[in-house]
């Protein structure tokens, strides 16, 4: 019984019929815990993430489960938080639970400590690549999406577009910057430090500072390309409060509400629900054939979604160039 229960392939189609109509018969319920004892291993994936109150990292976390209950697996879910020392104790502690296998989106710098807990886990980054690691990992279009984004903004024509996200320690932010900058320079536009300005504290606490900074320019911006959804929402709230409807903005990432507001957000939408599902395919495979050769990156594309915040016309009083 214990071969057909755990899907042991070389089981023959007429004993498994037999064992399948005893288990329905008896309505036989494997003992998971016994399983665990024998196998040394539980039927469960880990996921860290950092943090589940963000609507993206919810999405994922979800997509995941879905795709791991029809795979027959639990998830057991951790998050990581935003102190980078954190991650490594977190992670750990959700491996020592003997989980098949990883689903990870880091927040420190070096996934190093990884290495040993390979030898017998599987582990696939989402949405952010490994450092000083070796695994598979699935993101997003960083690059081109924050491209494809402010090129829409240059086309509406603003010249001068600030940049705003948390710290480039953060490999998303760090690829966004990158993307915002390739399409200015491809639309012949010079780079401006002044423009580009990380939230590196408490967001909703900084959102202020970093728009009294931009708005005090002598040359103030036209438009402004947020990277990351927690940042557009704590950058349109100040924006709310100051009556500001004259900037256009484009946000990296949609949120509950962005379709909502008044003007409605132009968004890069992610589909984290494709982003976890794919992950967590990825995940099972491996753990179903480790030694199997698959392409170590996946880049699932992104689409920007046009609303009415990014088609706020270039104020008279203020010329684009």
């Amino acid at each position: 019984m214990s071969r057909v229960v755990n899907g042991d392939r070389y089981v023959s189609a007429e004993v498994r019929t037999r064992v399948e109509q005893a288990i329905a018969d008896l309505q036989y319920v494997p003992d998971m815990l016994a399983r665990t004892f024998r196998t040394g291993r539980d039927r469960a994936i880990g996921v860290a993430v950092p943090d589940i109150a963000d609507a993206f990292f919810g999405a994922v976390v979800q997509s995941v489960a879905e795709h791991a209950r029809m795979a027959g697996s639990a998830v057991l879910v951790t998050t990581l938080g935003g102190d980078a020392d954190l991650e490594r104790p977190a992670v750990e502690s959700l491996l020592r639970r003997h989980v098949t296998g990883l689903l990870l989106a880091p927040t420190a710098a070096d996934q190093s400590y990884l290495r040993p807990w390979q030898e017998h886990t599987e582990v696939v980054f989402v949405d952010r690549p490994p450092r000083r690691a070796v695994a598979d990992s699935v993101v997003e279009d960083d690059f081109g999406g924050a491209g494809t984004a402010v090129r829409h903004l240059v086309e509406q024509g603003h010249r001068r577009v600030a940049f705003v996200g948390r710290g480039r320690s953060v490999a998303t932010t760090a690829r966004r910057l990158e993307g915002y900058r390739s399409a200015l320079a491809e639309a012949g536009l010079p780079a401006d430090p002044d423009l580009e300005r990380p939230l590196d504290g408490p967001q909703a606490a900084t959102a202020t500072e970093v728009l009294d900074a931009l708005l005090g320019l002598h040359r103030p911006p036209t438009a402004i390309f947020s990277s990351d959804s927690l940042t557009s929402q704590a950058v349109l709230a100040q924006l709310h409060r100051r009556a500001r409807t004259d900037l256009a903005f484009v946000s990296f990432g949609d949120f509950p509400m962005a379709a909502a507001l008044r003007p409605s957000v132009t968004v890069v939408d992610q589909d984290p629900a494709a982003l976890g599902r794919v992950a967590a395919e990825r995940l099972f495979q491996r753990i179903e054939s480790p030694g199997r050769r698959l392409k170590r990156q996946l880049v699932l594309p992104v689409t920007l979604v046009v609303r009415e915040s990014s088609q706020v016309p270039v104020p008279a009083s203020r010329p684009a160039g």
